[in-house]
């Protein structure tokens, strides 16, 4: 048995002729950096998340680096974010000279707890990030309120959520929050709910390009202005850099692929709802589970259980041993890494998730059959360890 993570062949062979159609065209333009396919995607990408600026740049962590530069975070800044994340959310932070303040998280949606950002706001804090993880929109009609009241910027960390949408489902927040906000809210995509939003393409991402890219986006032409001029070494006209900028442009043959798979990503979406349901309706009742709730936005970028009673690392191993992988995302918090360990207070939600949680494989063309197949797997191993 060999069941992957994530497969992209099946995808990739249904849009093969699309793809290779697109890069000839790249390939016959003789423009590879910017220019006019990259400029068609970033349209394509504000049309799609409703946004009026989309800026494409090297990768996902450049997003985010570049969109705190743009909202004037530096050195002496403080920006509140979550523990419970992949390493560029607060190596980002740190590489403007800012400091990351870590909030933990709700145990229920695995995002930045907002009953808990505001004892964390200080003079310093400039700017909330919230992570909208494994493709869950976090609580942003609480946080945007928080943001309001104290003057501070959102940047969205919108890595693992291309296509979410915020449907007012905060799972893990028992706080109220404007009515009105909320409503304004509701409907939109995750991106265009504060005042910077960051997105990787890197391939396993649910919009995914065949390398590496990412993408910034803002209602602000300041910021959008600011953002363009800080992807190429800090120039608005060549040979006049104005700023220390960076080396972060979105090349033309990842635009046309991103394009391509633009047109495919409500379905796809849909496909990872679907195998998100069939786990939870297979797993239901099971003793030592916990399966995530799926709510009217959720696009499920991880499929990720938690495991009880110390089991999660030996079911990992025994379902290895079957021919099942399986991720752990995130074994250890940011809070707890090296570069930032002995720094913090503990955040005990997001050290307990990270000796829990266990992502099962899921793709959107992944069959009704290979899903149970996983599901049977855990069922049988799990009481025996």
């Amino acid at each position: 048995m060999n069941i992957p993570i994530l497969d992209l062949k099946p995808q990739y062979q249904r849009i093969k002729a699309e793809i290779q159609q697109a890069v000839n065209g790249v390939l016959e333009s003789g423009q590879f950096i910017l220019g006019k396919t990259v400029a068609d995607f970033e349209q394509a990408a504000a049309d799609y998340l409703g946004v009026k600026y989309a800026i494409g740049v090297n990768s996902g962590t450049d997003a985010l680096m570049i969109g705190l530069r743009a909202l004037g975070i530096g050195p002496g800044d403080e920006v509140i974010t979550t523990p419970f994340s992949f390493f560029a959310t607060a190596e980002s932070i740190s590489n403007v000279g800012a400091k990351p303040v870590f909030v933990d998280v709700a145990i229920a949606d695995f995002n930045l707890d907002p009953s808990k950002i505001k004892a964390a706001i200080t003079p310093r804090t400039k700017a909330i990030m919230p992570v909208h993880l494994f493709g869950q929109p976090a609580a942003m009609a609480q946080i945007k309120a928080l943001a309001h009241d104290h003057s501070l910027k959102i940047i969205e960390d919108c890595a693992q959520s291309f296509g979410a949408v915020y449907a007012g489902d905060c799972l893990g927040c028992d706080q109220d929050c404007d009515d009105q906000v909320k409503q304004s809210l509701m409907g939109q995509y995750t991106g265009a709910l504060g005042d910077v939003g960051a997105f990787s393409f890197f391939p396993t991402k649910n919009l995914g390009a065949y390398g590496d890219g990412g993408l910034i986006t803002t209602n602000d032409e300041a910021i959008a202005d600011l953002a363009r001029c800080l992807r190429v070494h800090g120039s608005r006209q060549r040979y006049q850099n104005e700023m220390l900028g960076y080396n972060s442009r979105l090349d033309a043959l990842q635009a046309a692929i991103l394009n391509v798979k633009l047109s495919h990503l409500k379905e796809w979406s849909a496909g990872r709802r679907r195998v998100a349901q069939t786990y939870n309706d297979l797993f239901k009742g099971v003793e030592g589970i916990i399966t995530p709730t799926i709510t009217a936005g959720h696009v499920f970028h991880q499929y990720t259980l938690r495991i009880q009673e110390g089991k999660r690392d030996a079911l990992a191993k025994a379902m290895q041993g079957i021919g099942i992988s399986t991720m752990i995302y995130y074994p250890v918090p940011q809070d707890q890494l090296p570069v930032y360990r002995g720094q913090y207070a503990p955040n005990p939600i997001s050290d307990r998730l990270a000796t829990e949680v266990l992502s099962l494989p899921i793709w959107p063309e992944m069959e009704t059959e290979t899903v149970q197949t996983v599901a049977e797997k855990i069922i049988q191993v799990l009481p025996s360890l």
